[in-house]
């Protein structure tokens, strides 16, 4: 038994090392295909949009394909499709840059909603600590995106080569995911609820605390691994540094990813953890883009520790809130779903910003802002409440509850 579990978490690290890099690595390379490839500050903005717009887009989508062909099967198909959009978006042919970015967004929202139940599944007792481990991989992921990304265009010659070499990993975790995922019956693997079940999520306002304060952490993510860089270099600083100060705050992702759901633990709830988490990510963005420039690694450091912590606990929300597996699906599907969906306006209005002229503290003072916002819907979403239908009809229990009830 304990062997299958670290068998079953070892895939769990590999999957999520996967699940960034396809938008990380092109963060550092924005400025030079703004050069090469005649991208404007508009288009360089669709193509940091589309990954995560398809991510949302997608991930609804999850618990449908695991009820027709298993969770294992569909995961599998999630990291194929991946490993197809990170070679497609390298060919020299047009266009094939954002339709490979749209398909490994949808890849990435397919693997991203199917594994936080699947943990849920296989290891209930632990599932949200289990999600701090599996968002450090994440986090792992994206550092290695944003640092490698520059150094492999210099090795391989061009920034396609670059970009396409990241599906090598995804064909490693499909190869080593097909030998040795879960072996389970289609019966019980993570189907989905029918669709009044979902409907009833919907209806119910913790479902959209959860989702807002996913869907805006979120776009401070994906604004950080698109335009960061960029930003950066407005600032004074060349291209490598640029990509080396987003690689160290994702580095520092680490840390908090692995601590947050176990400091959470130690108060009534997540609000308190909720609400350290998003101030961290403040500092760190006044910090790199409004303070001096002298404030560039202790920035780097708080935004790191700022954005891995609050993508841990909106991940370990969709099990905390949950009182099983199924739901747990159904609430990534939907949760995941809107919330990126709602994440996707962020770097897209990052480059519409810039492109009508907008100053790099301007922008700054615009994410406080949402996070300011964001910090409110922590607070409701922070609250100790578990979605269940145990009894056949969906209600909201209060109390604490880590474990799922056999």
């Amino acid at each position: 038994m304990r062997a299958r579990h670290s068998v079953f978490i070892a895939l769990m690290v590999i999957v999520g090392l996967n699940l960034r890099p396809a938008m990380s690595s092109v963060a550092p390379l924005l400025n030079r295909l703004q050069e090469v490839a005649g991208l404007s500050a508009a288009s360089a903005g669709v193509l940091t949009t589309l990954p995560v717009l398809f991510l949302g887009l997608a991930a609804p989508l999850a618990p449908i394909l695991a009820q027709r062909i298993g969770s294992e099967r569909a995961l599998s198909t999630a990291l194929g499709l991946l490993m197809t959009g990170l070679i497609i978006r390298g060919l020299p042919f047009p266009g094939v840059l954002f339709l490979g970015s749209a398909l490994a967004g949808a890849a990435i929202g397919l693997a991203g909603t199917l594994l936080p139940a699947l943990v849920k599944r296989q290891l209930p007792q632990s599932a949200d600590l289990l999600t701090g481990l599996y968002t450090m991989a994440l986090c792992l992921g994206g550092a290695l995106g944003a640092g490698l990304s520059v150094p492999l265009t210099h090795y391989l010659g061009s920034w396609q080569a670059s970009l396409m070499s990241w599906a090598l990993l995804a064909l490693a975790a499909l190869v080593l995911w097909v030998i040795y995922m879960p072996r389970t019956p289609t019966t019980s693997s993570l189907a989905s609820l029918p669709q009044a079940g979902a409907l009833k999520l919907l209806g119910q306002p913790l479902t959209w605390f959860v989702m807002l304060f996913m869907g805006i952490q979120s776009s401070m993510a994906y604004i950080v691994f698109g335009w960061l860089p960029t930003l950066l270099v407005y600032r004074g600083y060349d291209e490598a540094s640029a990509g080396w100060t987003m690689a160290i705050s994702i580095l520092c992702q680490l840390a908090s990813a692995l601590s947050a759901p176990w400091l959470a633990r130690l108060g009534r709830d997540q609000r308190p953890a909720l609400l350290s988490v998003l101030l961290c990510t403040a500092s760190g963005l006044s910090m790199l883009l409004i303070a001096p420039l002298s404030w560039q690694w202790p920035g780097a450091v708080l935004l790191g520790l700022g954005q891995g912590g609050s993508f841990s606990l909106a991940l370990s929300l969709l099990v905390l809130r949950t009182a099983n597996a199924q739901l747990s699906g159904q609430l990534s599907g939907l949760v995941q779903g809107g919330g990126y969906t709602i994440a996707a306006l962020g770097p897209f209005g990052v480059g519409l910003l810039l492109q009508h002229g907008a100053s790099v503290a301007q922008i700054a003072w615009l994410l406080i802002a949402l996070l300011l916002v964001c910090s409110g819907f922590a607070m409701l979403a922070g609250r100790q409440r578990c979605l269940d239908d145990s009894s056949g009809q969906l209600v909201v229990h209060k109390g604490r509850l880590h474990k799922e009830t056999p």
